[in-house]
């Protein structure tokens, strides 16, 4: 058995090939620079590129942690192209989004197309549908690292941001274990945060003061232009994100706990995992 990673680099991909590599399965970390990848000895590191299916190493392959082109108008073609390339494969689980769940238009339409490829192509599937990123609040980093400050727009929005590591072991779980075909599970993280509490929980994982400074939007989508590099577009969809959830608060699903047992990982928590990022060098 062999398990093909795609997208291995990127923020879940690499925490799937770090947990496959631990549980001792053989994987093949696709990814366009092997060079650059800087991924677990454990690992065989493949160049390819979704958009170029025939070109894959996909011979005895028989499971894949599969991701959308989600830069391409033609995501469900390369979807069902890379599967039918894959004569082995017998079982996928698909990074997709929660807004398939929540049918929210203009952002999970491209996800429902490459969900119904995957079901038609005959493999054993599992949808993994994660909500927000705690890995997005690193656009707050620049002013915990250098002011302890946290300073966003809608401080009364409610957040659920799911650990990238939980959103991993449920992949994991659903390439290596039977009983999870043909589920889709939607993850957020175990609490439910307005900014103001979310900061809060900055100042508990790091251990120190974390103090919440309120933005406009303007403010908020110039500092993402200015000071993070974003560009307009990026800015205006994290905003329009937070906006959403003054508005619509984020829920907090059990999937994580079901697939698992377990709780998952809080937003202190993530803040003490990356502490190297949100801390000023000394």
């Amino acid at each position: 058995m062999t398990i093909l990673v795609t997208g291995s680099t990127g923020t879940i991909g690499r925490s799937v090939v770090e947990q496959l590599v631990a549980a001792g399965v053989p994987v093949r970390a696709l990814t366009r620079d092997p060079a650059r990848a800087d991924l677990p000895a454990g690992a065989e590191v493949v160049a390819g590129d979704l958009t170029r299916p025939a070109d894959l190493p996909l011979a005895g392959v028989t499971a894949a942690y599969l991701i959308a082109v989600v830069e391409s108008d033609e995501a469900a073609a390369h979807a069902e192209a890379f599967l039918a390339a894959a004569p082995d494969l017998r079982r996928v689980a698909f990074l997709s989004s929660s807004a398939v769940t929540a049918r929210r238009p203009g952002s999970y339409e491209l996800h429902r197309d490459v969900e119904r490829v995957v079901e038609a192509s005959g493999v054993a599937w599992t949808h993994v549908r994660p909500g927000e990123f705690m890995s997005n609040k690193l656009v707050w980093a620049r002013g915990i690292r250098e002011d302890d400050a946290v300073r966003a727009p809608f401080p009364d929005s409610v957040g659920a941001p799911v650990h990238e590591a939980d959103v991993a072991e449920v992949v994991v779980h659903a390439l290596l274990h039977d009983g999870h075909e043909r589920r889709a599970y939607t993850l957020s993280g175990p609490e439910a945060l307005t900014h103001r509490q979310q900061a809060e929980a900055f100042a508990r994982g790091l251990g120190r003061p974390i103090r919440f400074e309120r933005l406009t939007y303007g403010q908020a989508r110039a500092a993402l232009i200015r000071d993070e590099g974003l560009p307009y577009d990026v800015a205006e969809y994290l905003l329009g994100y937070m906006a959403q959830h003054a508005e619509e608060p984020a829920d907090v699903t059990p999937d994580f706990t079901e697939v698992t047992g377990r709780r998952g990982r809080t937003l202190a928590e993530w803040a003490a995992d990356h502490a190297a990022d949100l801390t000023r060098e000394s």
